[in-house]
């Protein structure tokens, strides 16, 4: 059960109407890594989850992310406020109008489809989806998910600190950011109070390609660092005589019975390339300047 407090969990104060900035400001409203995705994420998470500590950790978080959702929207519905009145009383000429709503970013969208309410949309205009949510149902897999959520978040309102220079805009969004690493912490503390937390998940990794670098971008000077030093990974170089990683062929397989494998060979029969051939071809026909090789040019 949920009840809703009339007062914000941060004030917010707008000095003056911006609803481009509104509109880039909607990144955090309906996008990705916005609160309504954050909220719904770990309600979610929190809903299947078995253990009660960490049960009562999403929830609490994902019900605050639902008052950010508000405090965020409430800073898009006052940067819109002006937007709001001209759309809907129609007070202004219509040249006018029509450079006030279309100064930038998705403020026109905003203004003709929302009447300068706050929309479940990113800034770009494209609407709010459920597959902002990547819960996969395993603790070890879904906080290390939150934690980068979090942080992706934290350097978005970073960003639109970045482009506003509305002190009240500012503060708002700085409160938000700021949660943002409180957040990042417990889902820290979360996920290191799981005895044995990595690999995610139930089943251990197969030795020794857990300690495998393959060193597929090679340079005269690889990188070296503790993503690959051979205290805790073996190397291949050679990449030719590490191939296969196992002690198979290193090519794809399959068991048929023999009706099928009847039926491939047939297949392999109809569909067989003629490597002999040069046939003329509509490229070769139709062949100008710039064509490059054709058999139009070799005659």
């Amino acid at each position: 059960m949920f009840m809703h407090n009339k007062t914000l969990q941060y004030t917010v104060r707008v000095s003056e109407p911006d609803p481009v900035l509104g509109s880039l400001i909607l990144e955090q409203f309906g996008g990705p890594d916005g609160e309504l995705a954050a909220a719904m994420r770990y309600f979610t998470q929190g809903l299947a989850e078995e253990d009660a500590g960490r049960k009562d950790m999403l929830i609490d978080i994902a019900t605050e992310e639902l008052s950010h959702l508000e405090v965020i929207g409430s800073v898009v519905a006052m940067l819109n406020k002006g937007a709001r009145t001209k759309i809907t009383e129609g007070e202004m000429e219509e040249a006018e109008l029509y450079r006030d709503l279309t100064r930038g970013g998705n403020s026109h969208t905003q203004a003709l489809l929302y009447g300068g309410g706050p929309a479940l949309t990113n800034s770009s205009g494209v609407p709010w989806t459920a597959a902002y949510v990547d819960s996969r149902g395993d603790p070890t897999c879904d906080l290390r998910s939150n934690i980068a959520a979090e942080a992706r978040a934290k350097i978005i309102y970073e960003r639109l600190i970045n482009v506003t220079d509305d002190p009240g805009v500012k503060d708002a969004l700085g409160f938000l950011m700021t949660r943002e690493v409180a957040h990042q912490k417990s889902f820290e503390k979360a996920l290191y109070s799981i005895k044995d937390n990595f690999p995610p998940g139930k089943l251990p990794g197969k030795e020794p390609y857990a300690d495998m670098y393959v060193n597929t971008s090679q340079y005269p000077q690889d990188a070296r660092g503790p993503w690959n030093n051979e205290e805790e990974f073996t190397m291949v170089e050679d990449l030719p005589e590490g191939l296969p990683a196992d002690d198979g062929e290193g090519s794809a397989q399959v068991n048929l019975d023999s009706a099928d494998q009847q039926r491939l060979e047939a297949m392999k029969r109809r569909l067989a390339s003629a490597p002999d051939a040069n046939p003329i071809t509509g490229a070769d026909l139709g062949a100008g300047p710039g064509a490059g090789r054709t058999k139009s040019t070799e005659q």
